[in-house]
């Protein structure tokens, strides 16, 4: 798997699952409130979250190659866990309702935005840590092309959120849509831990 599309798909993957910012983002684009500056903050956010992991954990792993395998080996299980979770998920799907609010203006909006980003723990655990580790395992050029993948994945992810809420919205109401959408997820994140096994036991 090319360095751009691990990014891409271990992104979306990370990203696409029922949360409070997700929620937030269609709640905005069901209102048409502010949807260019949320999208635009959340999925910039994204890039210099994961381009943050990815560099910073490169120059750290760069002089501790066992410090990278093992690393690669916590991914590996955390994916892994993270793929067999969602699948559970699947058996009991539930749906993405956006909750609704009064109006406000742009500031207390981006605000919400960044709490919703900045404040959530699993961003730094699933954004910084994780999709740093598994970026940092491949070469310089390779990083780019990755983290690239990644910032891809946020942005299109996010316009189409808030975008094409109206029309989104109908499907992401439906739990045997979300039941489908997990199996892809559990999938696609066991296909990505069993790179990072492979890589963890020295094979790549």
């Amino acid at each position: 798997m090319s360095a751009l599309l691990q990014g891409f798909s271990l992104s979306l993957a990370l990203i696409v699952a029922i949360g409070a910012q997700n929620a937030f983002v269609l709640r905005q684009g069901l209102r048409r409130a502010h949807v260019p500056q949320v999208v635009l903050f959340c999925a910039l956010a994204d890039a210099l979250l994961v381009a943050a992991g990815v560099f910073g954990m490169a120059s750290l792993l760069g002089a501790q190659p066992l410090l990278a395998r093992a690393l690669a080996a916590v991914g590996a299980v955390f994916l892994a866990a993270y793929g067999l979770r969602a699948l559970w998920r699947s058996r009991r799907p539930a749906a993405l309702q956006p909750a609704a609010e009064g109006s406000a203006g742009r500031v207390a909006v981006l605000g919400q935005a960044a709490a919703f980003t900045l404040l959530n723990p699993h961003v730094y655990l699933d954004t910084v840590l994780l999709v740093g580790s598994v970026g940092a395992q491949h070469a310089a050029l390779a990083r780019v092309a990755f983290v690239a993948g990644a910032a891809l994945a946020s942005a299109g992810w996010f316009a189409a959120l808030g975008f094409g809420a109206r029309w989104l919205a109908p499907w992401f109401a439906r739990p045997r849509a979300w039941q489908w959408l997990d199996r892809f997820i559990g999938a696609t994140m066991l296909v990505l831990a069993a790179g990072l096994a492979w890589r963890a036991a020295g094979v790549a």
